[in-house]
């Protein structure tokens, strides 16, 4: 039986929409339009933390990330990106669930809903970022775009109420 959809389902997928449009409008932005370093030089200028930093080394998209290979601010910039890529999507999955669960009947077909649009989405930005001249598209950006919108279903999932089932009342 479906369940009744609420202006609140409604306003999920407005801001599932809402999400998507900020995805589009960042994505169609050059690396140098949306780069922090300047901003990271002028509050780190004294490379707080570099002494804990600086023996995390490791490879993302074939490319070694270090503070040695991408410099201090280059390092943490890479950090914000990342993590904004994961809250984005964790935010889209979350809300594509939200605004779902009420929509359709069976909710493993509304969580593999929710995740299959925010990949698809995933899957679209980078691929229209590998038309853009001073943009990369990464598989592993889509990888870590799926982990935010599968944690952010997840979290859907296990912060709303489970429904109750009538019990039977023997006779």
């Amino acid at each position: 039986m479906r369940k009744k959809t609420s202006t609140a389902d409604n306003i999920y997928l407005l801001s599932a929409f809402v999400v998507m449009a900020i995805l589009y409008y960042s994505s169609s932005m050059s690396y140098q339009e949306q780069t922090v370093q300047p901003i990271l030089n002028q509050w780190l200028e004294n490379e707080p933390f570099r002494g804990l930093l600086e023996r995390m080394a490791f490879m993302y998209a074939g490319s070694e990330v270090s503070i040695e290979a991408t410099g201090y601010v280059g390092f943490l910039e890479f950090f914000l990106r990342k993590g904004a890529h994961f809250i984005s999507y964790f935010f889209l999955g979350l809300f594509w669930y939200l605004g779902l669960r009420n929509r359709v009947d069976n909710p493993y077909l509304t969580v593999l809903l929710a995740v299959m649009l925010s990949i698809g989405y995933a899957s679209f930005d980078e691929l229209r970022q590998s038309f853009h001249p001073n943009r990369t598209a990464l598989m592993e950006d889509v990888i870590l775009d799926t982990a935010g919108a599968v944690t952010g279903v997840i979290s859907g999932l296990l912060s709303t109420k489970p429904r109750r089932r009538r019990s039977r009342v023997k006779a």
